[in-house]
C-alpha cells in the first residue's frame, strides 16, 4: 500500500483566523454570485466526525466546506479517555461488529494514519484475591479474543503485542501504588493511547484543509436541507444562503437538533485526573473490574504530563450541556473502584481534575426509548441516515472508528473509492522514528507534533528569549510558548480558550489554569506587537 503523506510547512494546511475571515468571506461572494449549487458537500459539525468526513470527502475529489458553531473538538470529542482501543469491552456484550470494526480501525490509525499521535499502552488487569479463578479465566479468554481481532486486522506484533499473564513483582514494576498483599499476579495486553483527543481533531481537520477543506469556526448552520445550509457568522451575526449538493450533519449529541428523527440518549462519562507521583509513576494502565457489572471496567490511565486518568462513568442524562459539570457522585464513584487495588486509598483531595463527556448513543424514531440512566447496554453503532429534507445525519459510534463511520457517510454521496486508508494526518512521515510499545516520545514537540516538532520549534525565534520559549508554562504540562504561538499561527485558535481547552489541554489541572492563561496572554501580546512592526505570519492585532 502506497501512504500519501501531507507536506510539513505546506500553507493549505495551515489554519488561521484570517484565512476562516477570508475562506467565509469568499463563500459568501460565491454565493452571491453562483447559479446552481457553488460546493459539492457542506459538512455540519467541527468534532472527529465532522472532521474525519472533511478529510474523506476532500480526498476524493470534492469541494468541502466545514461548518462548527465553535471550535474545533467543542463537545464530545475532548472529553475520551484517550483511547483508540480495539473494543474489547465490546466482546463481553455481544457486539462483535462493532469490537471488530473498532480493531480494523485501531490498526489504521496506529499502523498508517497517525502513528506519531499514537502509543501503544500496556495495560493491566491485576488478579487480586477476591477474583475467583474462572474470573481470572475468563478475563484471560477475552484477552485472547482481542488478540484474535488483532492478528485478523493485520495489526503487527511489533505495534500491538499479544497479551499474556504476567507475576506479582511484574505487576507491582508497572504499577507500584498496587496492594501487593491481595495481589496474586495480573493478565498483561496492549491498546491504543492517544497523545490527545482533540489534538487528533486538529490534526484530522488540518490535513482536509490541505487537501482543500474549508475549515471555519465560529460559524453556525442555523438550518439544513439536502441542497444548502444557512450560515451565520456567529462572531458578527451575518448571515447568508449557502447552496451546495449534499449537506451531512455530524453534531454529536446535538444531532436532534438538527433532524427531529434522531433520538440521541447522552451517556455521561467522567474522569478524575489524579497525580502521577501519588501512584508511584505507574508505566502501565490499570484495567480494574467492577463487582457486579459484567463487561465494565474502572481505568487509571498514565499520561505523558505526569497525571493519571481515573474514570469512566456510564450514566444516562436527560440534559445536553455545552460543557457538561462533574458531578461528585461520579467523582467519588471512581474513586471508590480505584482504591479496591491500591494500597494507599486515594481521596478527594488527591484530585486535580475532573471532566465529563456526553456519548452519543442514538436510535432512529422512538426506538430505544426508556430509563436515561439505563445506558451501559445501548450499541456503539454509529448511524448513517438519510433525512425525507435531503441532508444526512451520522452521529453515535465511537472515536476510534471515526475513518469508517466519515467512510459510511461519503459512500452515501458519491461512488468515487475512498482512500482514507492510505493518508496519514499532518505530522506523520515515513522516516520518523517509531516509538517503542509502552512509551512515549522522548521529546514532547515530537510527541505532539511528529514530523512537524521542528517547525514548532522554530517559532522560538518568535520571542526575546528563545530559550524560555522552549520551556514549560505549568507544572504539570510539557506545552511552552512556541505550542501556544503555532496553535494561533497554524491551528486556527481563535482566543485563549481556544488554546487552554482544546489544542493544548491546559485545563486538566485546576491549579494550573492561572500561569496557563497568563502565558497565553503573554504570548497573543508578543504575536500582536511583531504584527504591529509587520513581522510576517503573525496574527493580526486584536485577535484574541
Amino acid at each position: 500500500m502506497s501512504v500519501r503523506y501531507p507536506a510539513i510547512g505546506d500553507p493549505a494546511a495551515d489554519l488561521s483566523w484570517q484565512r476562516r475571515n477570508r475562506d467565509l468571506h469568499d463563500l459568501r461572494d460565491l454565493a452571491e454570485r453562483a447559479h446552481g449549487n457553488p460546493v459539492d458537500l457542506v459538512v455540519v459539525g467541527g468534532g472527529i466526525t465532522g472532521a474525519g468526513v472533511a478529510l474523506d470527502a476532500a480526498t476524493r475529489g470534492m469541494s468541502v466546506v466545514l461548518l462548527e458553531r465553535d471550535d474545533l473538538a467543542f463537545g464530545t470529542s475532548r472529553w475520551s479517555s484517550k483511547l483508540v482501543h480495539g473494543g474489547l469491552r465490546y466482546l463481553a456484550t455481544g457486539h462483535v461488529d462493532v469490537a471488530w470494526e473498532s480493531a480494523v480501525e485501531r490498526g489504521h490509525l496506529m499502523t498508517t494514519i497517525a502513528p506519531h499521535l499514537v502509543r501503544a499502552l500496556p495495560q493491566v488487569v491485576p488478579v487480586m484475591d477476591d477474583m475467583s479463578l474462572g474470573s481470572a479465566l475468563l478475563t484471560r479468554a477475552g484477552f485472547a479474543a482481542g488478540d484474535a481481532l488483532r492478528i485478523g486486522a493485520r495489526t503487527p506484533d511489533a505495534t500491538l503485542p499479544p497479551a499474556h499473564w504476567i507475576n506479582a513483582a511484574k505487576v507491582s514494576g508497572l504499577a507500584p501504588a498496587i496492594d501487593t498483599t491481595r495481589m496474586r499476579g495480573g493478565i498483561m495486553a496492549w491498546d491504543g493511547q492517544l497523545v490527545d483527543d482533540a489534538r487528533l481533531v486538529v490534526a484530522v481537520a488540518r490535513t482536509a484543509a490541505a487537501f482543500g477543506a474549508r475549515i471555519l469556526t465560529r460559524t453556525e448552520a442555523t438550518t439544513i436541507t439536502g441542497t444548502g445550509v444557512e450560515v451565520r457568522d456567529t462572531t458578527t451575526d451575518e448571515r447568508f444562503s449557502l447552496a451546495a449538493k449534499n449537506v451531512i450533519a455530524a453534531t454529536g449529541v446535538w444531532a436532534g437538533e438538527l433532524d427531529e428523527r434522531v433520538t440521541v440518549h447522552p451517556s455521561r462519562g467522567t474522569h478524575v485526573v489524579l497525580d502521577a507521583a501519588r501512584l508511584g509513576n505507574p508505566l502501565a494502565a490499570l484495567t480494574i473490574p467492577v463487582p457486579e457489572m459484567s463487561g465494565r471496567y474502572c481505568f487509571l490511565l498514565p499520561r505523558p504530563d505526569g497525571t493519571v486518568l481515573a474514570g469512566i462513568t456510564d450514566v444516562g442524562v436527560d440534559h445536553i450541556d455545552a460543557v457538561p459539570p462533574a458531578p461528585e457522585s461520579d467523582i467519588e464513584w471512581i474513586i471508590a473502584q480505584v482504591n479496591r487495588v491500591l494500597a494507599t486509598a486515594v481521596d478527594r483531595s488527591d484530585v486535580l481534575g475532573a471532566f465529563t463527556g456526553l456519548r452519543p448513543l442514538v436510535t432512529l424514531g422512538s426506538a430505544g426509548d426508556g430509563d436515561p440512566a439505563n445506558t451501559s447496554d445501548i450499541s456503539r453503532k454509529h448511524l448513517v441516515s438519510r433525512a425525507p429534507e435531503g441532508h444526512i445525519t451520522i452521529t453515535g459510534g465511537k472515536l476510534t472508528t471515526y475513518r469508517r463511520m466519515a467512510q459510511d457517510a461519503v459512500n452515501m454521496i458519491t461512488d468515487t473509492p475512498c482512500i482514507t486508508t492510505e493518508v496519514a494526518l499532518l505530522g506523520a512521515a515515513p522516516d520518523l522514528p517509531r516509538r517503542s510499545p509502552g512509551f512515549f516520545a522522548a521529546d514532547p514537540l515530537e510527541m505532539r507534533y511528529g514530523a512537524e516538532a521542528a517547525r514548532v520549534r522554530a517559532l522560538a525565534d518568535l520571542f526575546e528569549d528563545p530559550q524560555q520559549a522552549l520551556q514549560p508554562v505549568a507544572a504539570h504540562t510539557s506545552v511552552a510558548p512556541v505550542d501556544i504561538a503555532h496553535a494561533f499561527l497554524h491551528e486556527g485558535a481563535k482566543d485563549a480558550g481556544d488554546v487552554i481547552e482544546r489544542r493544548l489541554r491546559l485545563d486538566a489541572v485546576d491549579a494550573d489554569l492561572p500561569a496557563a492563561r497568563a502565558a497565553v496572554e503573554e504570548v497573543l501580546e508578543r504575536l500582536d506587537a511583531l504584527h504591529t512592526r509587520g513581522h510576517a505570519g503573525t496574527v493580526p492585532a486584536g485577535a484574541n
